[in-house]
């Protein structure tokens, strides 16, 4: 797995070269620190937010440890990490410009004394798109560090190499081969969606705090409709690349009025890969 800096003139190349060999790259100097200061306080709001909206019940229910959804709909900064030029750049060379957002999830990932930590899903290895289709790259993470990773603090577990596989690899292979990922915060852990990965384990006594965007082929189904949950005014009011993203040239059409619109006016634009 490479590591290289958006500092450097030719970053994206070799970033690129690593996620199609390795699964995986990570690239510094992405998020800048006062972004990330602003994202990170932000984020602590919306889990309060989100805490009072739905209920400590439904939550632990879920069998997630300090996942956000849907941010956007609480705060439309959150906008401004899919707009960094690094990040467009990442999504635009593997799965398209017309790939739209299938997630972004804020992860406030609490410290636990190393034998009480929660067996839930982001714990274990998984991958986040679990469909291999001959090479075919369909999806792709851009994890922002809003904290550093280190060992001590859960930064993320990957398993170099075991991208686009049929099969699962054992669990004593995946646990001899995982890479524990430290970077400095603002970095970007870009890697396929289908590379084999985990939270690791934080006994720091901090929480550790980081962004997952991952961004998928138009044609798939996003797993939230960020255009519904939004709303058309909110979507309006964006750039063009973020209308983009977020599936305002992907909708479904609901009448024979919207289907014979004139194309710059079509719910679903042609070109969309």
């Amino acid at each position: 797995m490479i590591r290289t800096s958006a500092a450097t003139e030719n970053w994206l190349a070799p970033a690129l070269e690593s996620v199609r060999v390795a699964g995986c790259a990570i690239v510094e100097d992405v998020v800048p620190p006062a972004l990330c200061d602003r994202t990170k306080d932000t984020m602590y709001d919306v889990q309060a937010r989100i805490r009072a909206d739905i209920g400590e019940e439904r939550l632990d229910r879920a069998g997630e440890v300090g996942v956000l959804r849907l941010m956007l709909s609480y705060d439309r900064s959150f906008l401004d990490l899919l707009e960094l030029p690094e990040v467009l750049a990442v999504v635009d060379k593997t799965v398209s410009d017309t790939s739209t957002l299938h997630l972004q999830n804020g992860l406030i990932l609490p410290s636990f004394p190393m034998d009480d930590r929660p067996e839930v899903f982001q714990t274990t290895f998984h991958r986040d798109f679990p469909r291999v289709l001959n090479g075919y790259v369909a999806s792709i993470n851009c994890f922002l560090a809003i904290d550093a990773f280190t060992v001590a603090n859960g930064g993320t577990i990957v398993v170099p190499g075991t991208h686009q596989l049929l099969e699962k690899p054992s669990d004593d292979y995946l646990h001899a081969h995982a890479v524990s990922v430290e970077c400095p915060r603002g970095s970007m852990l870009v890697f396929d969606s289908t590379l084999w990965h985990a939270a690791g384990a934080n006994v720091s006594g901090q929480d550790r705090v980081a962004i997952n965007q991952q961004f998928t082929r138009s044609w798939i189904k996003q797993q939230v409709d960020y255009v519904r949950a939004l709303g058309a005014d909110a979507l309006l009011d964006a750039r063009p690349r973020t209308q983009q993203l977020l599936g305002w040239y992907t909708r479904v059409i609901t009448s024979l009025d919207e289907y014979y619109r004139a194309p710059d006016e079509r719910l679903y634009r042609s070109g969309q890969g």
